[in-house]
């Protein structure tokens, strides 16, 4: 039988001592982290010993023959202490050892972020006191550190796309460029594809309210994300089917846009699901490259909605101010960030509502809704006029005409302004946020103001 111990035979007699079981020891320091210890100065009053002879008698070491009377076993090594960090907590028994000039050096990096134990930093600003080439070199960390962004969403900006497109055609131009007329619906279109794929399978039956401005009052109409993208789908097809494309309803179908929604989601057994993805983004991508490919007239293609239409160059922008608007509605269902878009494309999208905002007036005044207009005015000539100041990125000025849709908007007949923020006016134009709601600087006459702003919302619908 082996013993705890001595590893070899056991000559049968009882052990003296209860058995010691070796310590193991811990980690030691690397050898380039530790300088030497000092050397300790000679005492003048002890005097030098001369080097004694080797006496063969005494052991040479720890492993030499054991002492009369004592029991056969190896007398263990004593273990060298290993190196501890220091615990602030604790006293100068767990103190770090001093470390070189080059691991101090190291550790600045780690001391400018903030990242160093206590008993680290306090030995690196011990050092610093010490070592100007150090001290300048922590300076400088420290002023990086302070250059560095601070911590925000992992979720890309939403204009990455629009920045790398610019700096890789920059470089190398398109053979067939995308219109600028055509492009805030690329933009807009490539920022919600981006959100659908970033969504989880679950994601796409969450509940979104749909908000429009009708009958006076803000009407609801509920369904989920993928209701939504059959929505922007089926409307989209309008503009297809203006250009030559397939529409996705079908031969035969409505051309009013509430009324193809209501279709597909009549028709749509089982209900909308992620499958519609992919049709709707084929759909937007044949869209841009028919376009492109085609000639410059087809801007002022007529597109029909029903009781309205609108050139092609047009209805491209309404469609990116609903897939904006849509996008937005999704986003937030599963709570996603989502920015308005870029200041030139918002701009064109205002620009938009303010010129469509005289026939909408005049709409409503043929329905009664509105106060009628003071006088007669032939197409061209200046009427009565009210500022529309829209403020922030995208924003501007419009003098919106009151008494007649072909009339001029005049500087010198506006009888009052209205300034609203420029995601503000186009959440009331998307029926969003309610004309009395609106957070509208006012001044002039109060009615014509109220007719500009009800006219805005009414341009809305599912």
């Amino acid at each position: 039988m082996t013993g705890p111990l001595d590893g070899g035979q056991h000559d049968g007699r009882e052990p003296e001592d209860p058995p010691r079981y070796l310590r193991i020891p811990g980690p030691r320091a690397a050898g380039d982290d530790l300088e030497p210890p000092d050397p300790e100065p000679p005492d003048p009053a002890k005097p030098s010993d001369p080097a004694e002879p080797a006496d063969p008698a005494k052991p040479s070491g720890p492993a030499g023959p054991a002492a009369p009377g004592a029991p056969d076993r190896p007398v263990p090594e004593q273990p060298e202490a290993p190196a501890v960090r220091a615990d602030p907590a604790a006293g100068s028994a767990h103190a770090l050892p001093r470390l070189t000039h080059k691991v101090l050096k190291s550790l600045l990096g780690a001391w400018a972020l903030a990242a160093c134990s206590a008993a680290e930093t306090g030995l690196v600003e011990d050092h610093l006191t010490e070592c100007a080439p150090c001290a300048e070199e922590a300076l400088r960390l420290r002023d990086a550190v302070g250059l560095l962004h601070p911590e925000s969403s992992l979720d890309l900006d939403p204009l990455l796309r629009a920045r790398v497109l610019e700096e890789c055609l920059g470089r190398r131009p398109a053979r067939v460029p995308v219109p600028n007329w055509a492009a805030p619906y690329d933009a807009e279109t490539a920022r919600l594809d981006a959100l659908l794929r970033d969504i989880p399978a679950h994601d796409w039956h969450a509940p979104v309210r749909l908000r429009w401005f009708g009958n006076e009052r803000t009407a609801v109409r509920k369904t989920t994300v993928a209701g939504v993208l059959g929505h922007l789908l089926t409307v989209d097809g309008l503009v297809a089917t203006a250009v030559g494309l397939d529409d996705p309803l079908g031969p035969g179908a409505p051309v009013d846009p509430t009324e193809r929604t209501e279709v597909f989601w009549d028709s749509a057994t089982p209900p909308p699901t992620r499958a519609l993805h992919e049709p709707w983004r084929e759909q937007s991508h044949a869209l841009i490259r028919t376009v492109s490919f085609a000639d410059r007239g087809v801007a002022e293609l007529s597109v029909t909605y029903g009781e309205f239409a609108l050139p092609l160059r047009d209805a491209l922008l309404e469609r990116a101010f609903e897939c904006w608007i849509h996008g937005t509605d999704i986003a937030e269902a599963v709570a996603y960030p989502y920015d308005p878009p870029s200041g030139p494309y918002l701009s064109a999208m205002i620009d938009l509502g303010a010129r469509l905002l005289p026939g909408a007036l005049a709409v409503r005044r043929r329905a009664g809704l509105a106060a009628p207009a003071k006088e007669l005015v032939t197409a061209g000539s200046p009427g009565r006029s009210l500022r529309l100041l829209v403020e922030g990125p995208g924003g501007g000025d419009w003098y919106i005409p009151l008494d007649s849709p072909a009339a001029l908007g005049s500087r010198e007949l506006s009888v009052g302004e209205v300034a609203l923020d420029a995601v503000e006016f186009c959440s009331v134009v998307a029926g969003r946020v309610s004309p009395e709601d609106a957070a509208a600087g006012q001044d002039g006459d109060r009615e014509a103001i109220r007719d500009v702003l009800f006219a805005a919302a009414a341009m809305s619908r599912l």
